[in-house]
């Protein structure tokens, strides 16, 4: 009787894993063809070149001084893309949750080591590919390169406009702004990560935010 009972336990958690691994997968496909379209054989073409990975809250997936090897798209979970000066220091450049690709890019792109760490502030799933993955991937469907630089200029644009905001706005401008395009991590971050993130002190947040 034990081991029937053992197999039924076996079986549902199997299927639960199945059908997770299903959604997720579901979500990537979604996500590309927002973009460009594909066929079934294509996206299990595409399928083929990543791997997926559950990763726990707290654990990195990147830490400075180390080569690397992925670029990460977030299927579900919150994580922190950040640098940490000489004076120890946290210098946060993006909060990257659910359909945002993220990695160190100059160090994934130069196979030089990471100035970058990331790491999940809430258990996380995401799809890694890898460079050499990421050429095969472009060499068998042309379609996926031109999906990979419009999210390039998709990230261009971004950067520049993180980086106008942090040299021309104010303060309280930039706390509005976070509201307003990020609404749902006010709930899921910290203040003193947003403050890192906005360039203020943890006071000067509580003052905006109040």
């Amino acid at each position: 009787m034990k081991n029937w009972l053992d197999y039924i336990v076996f079986l549902s958690w199997d299927m639960k894993t199945l059908i997770s691994s299903n959604a997720m997968q579901a979500k990537l496909r979604e996500h590309i063809e927002k973009i460009v379209s594909l066929t079934d054989d294509e996206f299990t073409f595409v399928l083929s070149h990543f791997s997926f990975r559950k990763v726990k809250k707290h654990q990195f997936l990147i830490q400075e001084g180390d080569l690397v090897n992925y670029s990460y798209y977030v299927v579900s979970g919150l994580l922190k893309l950040s640098h940490t000066d000489a004076n120890d220091k946290e210098h946060i450049l993006h909060f990257a949750m659910e359909d945002w690709w993220v990695s160190d890019y100059k160090a994934y792109f130069s196979r030089t080591k990471a100035t970058l760490s990331l790491d999940c502030l809430e258990e996380a799933g995401v799809f890694c590919l890898s460079l050499a993955d990421s050429e095969k991937l472009f060499a068998g469907l042309p379609k996926m390169e031109h999906f990979f630089l419009k999210k390039s200029h998709f990230g261009y644009i971004a950067s520049q406009q993180r980086v106008l905001s942090l040299l021309t706005t104010s303060a309280k401008e930039r706390y509005e702004q976070f509201l307003m395009q990020y609404p749902s991590l006010m709930q899921r971050v910290n203040k003193s990560l947003i403050a890192s993130y906005l360039g203020v002190s943890r006071e000067t947040l509580s003052r905006l935010s109040s």
